[in-house]
């Protein structure tokens, strides 16, 4: 079995978990925990159970997405003997997209759930936030707003160059929405800011949205 130095998980006695071959914080190379193969199937694996189907694997989710932590470890173990809580912690405590996060003996997934839930993150301070699409979408959109598509919240970026790399996973040339987040504020609407990259909104409607005109 090849072994991805870059992706494997290990761990750091001062620093804790970390990806790659050293610990970014003082270069030592720590202990192994989980490699690539196994944190690919983990990872997955939690995203389902997370997100999108808690009840098929045994879960009860809470109304904002909290699932018990043991319990979801007793249903990892019988599915694979080598996934612990530890590398579960590892696998979550290195993450530099901040899926997922773990309170007392609950855990959740932070965004991308296709399951209603209704998160508690606080509003976004945030005067404008980005939405990247392809040039075929810009003027359906500008139109109609941006409602979710086969997810519970529309995922907004927190920077220009957040929504371009978000856009690029499915179009070669993004566009980039600006959204008047005070305005809409003003209005009633609601923006969750999850994580450094990413606000969460139940949707937007066309009058908080224009192109990002760029300079030639």
């Amino acid at each position: 079995m090849h072994l991805n130095l870059d992706s494997m998980i290990r761990k750091c006695n001062e620093h804790g978990y970390f990806r790659g071959e050293s610990c970014p914080d003082c270069g030592e190379s720590g202990r192994y925990v989980l490699d690539d193969e196994r944190e690919e199937r983990l990872g997955r694996f939690i995203s389902g159970a997370l997100r999108h189907f808690p009840d098929d694997v045994g879960l009860t989710m809470d109304e904002q997405g909290w699932v018990n932590m043991d319990l979801l470890c007793d249903i990892m173990d019988r599915r694979y003997k080598w996934a612990t809580r530890e590398r579960l912690i590892s696998l979550i405590e290195s993450d530099l997209k901040t899926r997922y996060e773990i309170k007392g003996s609950k855990i959740r997934a932070r965004y991308g759930h296709s399951v209603n839930v209704e998160l508690d993150y606080l509003e976004t301070e945030l005067p404008y936030l980005y939405y990247g699409v392809s040039q075929e979408e810009v003027d359906m959109l500008l139109d109609t707003g941006i409602a979710p598509m086969r997810q519970r919240y529309v995922h907004l970026s927190t920077s220009y160059g957040k929504a371009i790399e978000s856009a690029s996973v499915h179009t070669e040339n993004p566009v980039v929405l600006e959204v008047d987040v005070d305005e809409a504020q003003n209005n009633g609407l609601h923006f969750m800011l999850v994580n450094d990259d990413i606000v969460l909104t139940d949707g937007v409607p066309p009058e908080y949205l224009s192109v990002v005109e760029i300079e030639e």
